[in-house]
C-alpha cells in the first residue's frame, strides 16, 4: 500500500504541459503476450517478466522532459526505457515494478524532476490502487464500487440488433422495464435510436416521441427506478433529464453534438463517455488499430480529463465493445480492462449478444445469452463495475457471485 496521505488532494486532477497533454497509464504485464508487446516496442532483451508485474508509461514527453525523468529512475538502480514518436518528435518512458516501487520512483520525480510530471504519477497509481473505493451518488442510489451492478437495456426501437420492435410500443417497454427492475436491475437504459452495425440515425423529434413516454410511464409507476437514456443528442438528452432520467449514455462523445456535455451539466447527470472507430452506418468497415488498448486509453484520458473541467462529477468510462473494433480488438480490451483503471473512473461494459461472440462461437442472436454471461462474468473479475446486458437475471446472479469475492 503506497502512503495515501502523501498524494491526498490529488486524485482525479488534470495535468498539462507546456501547451500539450501528457499520458500515464499504469499497465498490467502479468499476461506474458501483453509484456511481450511492450519488450519489442521498447527493444527490452532482458528477461524481466514475472507474474504480478506493473509498469508506467508515459506518453507525449518533450525531449528535455523525457532525458531528465529517465536520469532520475536510472540512478534509482532502476531501468527505463526510452522510445521517440519520428512524427511528433515527443518520447514515451516506460519502467517497470511492484506499486509501491512505482510509487517511491513517482516521488522521486516529484521532488528531484518535474513536480507536474510527479504529481501525475502519484494521481494515476492511486487512481489504480483506489479503484474499488469509487462511490457515486445517482438520484438517490448510492452506488459503492467495490461491488459491481446491472445496467438492463431497453430498446425502444424497431431495428436494434437484438430485439428490434419488441418493445417499440410504449406499454411493452414499461413493462419489460418493470420485469427488469424485478430481477434485481440497478439502472435501465433506454436507446431510442439503433447502434448497430450499419444503421442510420434517425431525427430528434422521433427519438423524443420513442423515450420520453417510456419514462414518464416507469417514473410514474415506479419512481424510484433508476434511468439512463442512450443517445447522442442535446435535444433528446435535456428532455429525458427534465422527464427524470439520471445518466446520460453517449456512445459518441459528444463530437457530433457538443452542446450534450452542457446538457449533462446543467442537470448534474452521470455521463457515460464511451470509444467508438467511426459511425454506426461504417464502424465496422474494416476497423483497425495499432494497439488498441492504448489508442482507446488515450482517446478517455483526454476525453475525461476535458469533461471534469466543465464541473461533471460522476463520469463512467466505456471502451466500447464491438463500436469499431475487430474480433481480436474485443478480446484484447476484455483482458485488459485493467489497464483502464489509472483513469480513475469505473468501467461499464456492454458485451451481450454481441456479435464477436456469435463470430467466434457460431451462435444465433438467440444463443449467446450463456456465452454472453461468461464474458460479462470475466468482466466483472477484470475490472467493469457496471455490465450493460439484455438478460438482467444472468448479470444479477453474476454481480452477487463476484462480489462477495470482494
Amino acid at each position: 500500500m503506497v502512503n495515501q496521505q502523501f498524494i491526498k488532494g490529488w486524485h482525479l486532477s488534470p495535468f498539462f504541459f507546456k501547451g500539450f497533454s501528457l499520458i500515464v497509464q499504469i499497465l498490467n504485464l502479468s499476461h506474458k503476450e501483453v509484456f511481450n508487446k511492450y519488450s519489442v516496442f521498447y527493444n527490452i532483451f532482458r528477461e524481466v517478466y514475472r507474474l504480478g508485474l506493473l509498469a508506467i508509461e508515459i506518453r507525449k514527453m518533450t525531449k528535455n522532459l523525457a532525458f531528465k525523468t529517465q536520469k532520475i529512475v536510472l540512478s534509482e538502480g532502476e531501468i527505463c526505457y526510452k522510445k521517440i514518436d519520428t512524427d511528433s518528435e515527443l518520447f514515451s518512458l516506460f519502467f517497470t515494478g511492484s506499486i509501491s516501487e512505482l510509487f517511491n520512483l513517482a516521488r522521486k520525480i516529484l521532488t528531484q524532476g518535474d513536480e507536474e510530471l510527479g504529481y501525475s504519477l502519484l494521481n494515476s497509481i492511486n487512481n489504480y490502487e483506489e479503484y474499488d473505493n469509487n462511490s457515486y451518488k445517482i438520484g438517490d442510489h448510492l452506488f459503492d464500487f467495490k461491488n459491481a451492478y446491472v445496467m438492463g437495456i431497453l430498446n425502444v426501437t424497431e431495428d436494434s440488433f437484438s430485439d428490434g420492435g419488441k418493445y417499440s410500443n410504449t406499454t411493452d417497454a414499461v413493462k419489460h422495464a418493470f420485469q427488469m427492475v424485478e430481477k434485481g436491475a440497478d439502472i435501465i437504459d433506454i436507446g431510442g435510436e439503433s447502434t448497430k452495425p450499419g444503421s442510420e440515425s434517425i431525427d430528434v423529434e422521433s427519438e423524443i416521441e420513442r423515450i420520453v413516454p417510456v419514462i414518464n410511464g416507469i417514473l410514474k409507476e415506479k419512481p424510484d427506478t433508476l434511468i439512463s437514456v442512450d443517445t447522442t443528442k442535446s435535444k433528446v438528452a435535456e428532455l429525458s433529464l427534465k422527464a427524470g432520467a439520471k445518466i446520460i449514455n453517449d456512445i459518441n462523445a459528444y463530437k457530433t453534438d457538443p452542446d450534450l456535455i452542457n446538457i449533462v451539466k446543467k442537470y448534474n447527470a452521470t455521463y457515460v463517455l464511451m470509444h467508438m472507430q467511426g459511425t454506426p452506418k461504417y464502424m465496422q468497415k474494416n476497423p483497425g488499430y495499432v494497439d488498441v488498448v492504448k489508442e482507446i486509453y488515450d482517446f478517455l484520458f483526454e476525453k475525461s480529463k476535458s469533461i471534469k473541467k466543465m464541473g461533471i462529477k460522476n463520469l463512467l468510462i466505456d471502451p466500447g465493445i464491438g463500436f469499431g473494433k475487430r474480433v481480436e480488438d474485443n478480446f484484447e480490451i476484455l483482458k485488459r480492462l485493467e489497464d483502464f483503471k489509472s483513469l480513475g473512473y469505473p468501467i461499464l461494459i456492454g458485451v451481450s449478444r454481441k456479435s464477436f461472440i456469435s463470430k467466434t462461437l457460431d451462435l444465433d442472436i438467440n444463443e449467446r445469452d450463456t456465452a454472453s454471461a461468461i464474458v460479462e462474468a470475466l468482466a466483472v473479475r477484470n475490472g467493469a463495475k457496471i455490465i450493460r446486458t439484455h438478460n438482467v437475471e444472468n448479470g444479477v446472479q453474476i454481480c452477487k457471485l463476484l462480489n462477495k469475492l470482494n
